[in-house]
């Protein structure tokens, strides 16, 4: 059975090239109404280049699908407020939100400037919650909704030189885990797609070893997320040159002590690292609630 999306509006931010731009033609392709934001920056997000939200639209209508360009910042929470109010003036409704936007500013430890770091939270994180905090309330009175945040194996792992960029992919996994929680009772779901393809946030890198690795190859698993059939809330999905897996926090059972010295800790480490039965606890429906639970069963079995 194919999957469509008919009658659904999605507003997909970043989605003027890219992965925005293949997730925002494989949904209108499926029937979806779309909201193609995208402002048209720089990879550093410090200038304009060109208007590639229009672009997009122009392919979606081309093909015989409903779009409209928007041309509005997700750094501020006006801007995050138009974008929601585009899709409720356009189309009536707000169904799927996909946070796709995104910067790179790159430095060190040593030398990357507090104006660089606050500028790529302020697209990626704090972005994400400038769309869901208006999106949010439409979906939950509507009793429906699909959200899609952009982490990264940067926020996942780490990487050298962008800790303004892991910091940001890595907070989108914490609000993810807030929506899909809060959300759960008004039918709202809420993924992390961990994708890696390359893009123009490429430029500079050496991907000539790399297999084929086009946004193609990420679009249909954030399409299932999208989709009314989504099955998960709370999760992260990673998509990498074909391969699509589930990312996923663990903690090792440790041990327990009525009272600890550091020299205790040192001796019991490899006890405490050891991840033989390790729990993995789902944000919904009670992920925070069961940590406790089992902890306190140590205690209580000690």
């Amino acid at each position: 059975m194919t999957l469509r999306f008919d009658g659904r509006v999605a507003v997909i931010t970043g989605a003027g090239r890219g992965l925005g731009r293949a997730y925002a033609l494989l949904l209108a392709a499926r029937g979806a109404k779309v909201v193609v934001n995208d402002l048209g920056s720089s990879v550093r997000g410090d200038s304009v280049e060109g208007d590639p939200a229009a672009e997009v639209v122009a392919e979606i209508r081309a093909a015989g699908g409903e779009a409209v360009a928007c041309g509005e910042s997700v750094a501020t929470p006006e801007g995050g407020q138009a974008i929601v109010d585009v899709a409720l003036t356009n189309f009536g409704r707000l169904d799927i939100l996909v946070h796709n936007a995104g910067n790179v500013r790159y430095g060190s430890l040593r030398e990357l400037s507090y104006d660089d770091f606050e500028s790529v939270l302020d697209v990626h994180l704090r972005g994400a919650f400038h769309v869901v905090r208006p999106a949010f309330p439409v979906m939950a009175d509507a009793r429906y909704g699909r959200v899609v945040l952009t982490s990264s194996i940067g926020g996942l792992y780490g990487n050298k030189g962008v800790a303004n960029y892991a910091v940001a992919k890595a907070g989108m996994i914490g609000l993810s885990n807030v929506i899909a929680l809060e959300g759960a009772e008004s039918g709202i779901t809420s993924n992390v797609i961990v994708p890696a393809a390359v893009t123009r946030l490429a430029d500079g890198l050496d991907t000539s070893a790399y297999p084929p690795m086009g946004p193609e190859l990420t679009a249909p698993a954030v399409g299932w997320l999208a989709h009314e059939s989504c099955s998960i809330t709370g999760e992260m999905l990673v998509a990498v040159a074909g391969r699509v897996g589930r990312a996923y926090i663990a903690e090792t059972p440790g041990v327990h002590r009525p009272a600890w010295t550091i020299e205790q800790i040192g001796e019991q480490i490899d006890a405490i690292r050891d991840t033989a039965d390790s729990w993995i606890l789902p944000p919904v429906p009670a992920g925070h609630t069961e940590h406790l639970r089992k902890s306190f069963a140590l205690v209580t079995k000690g």
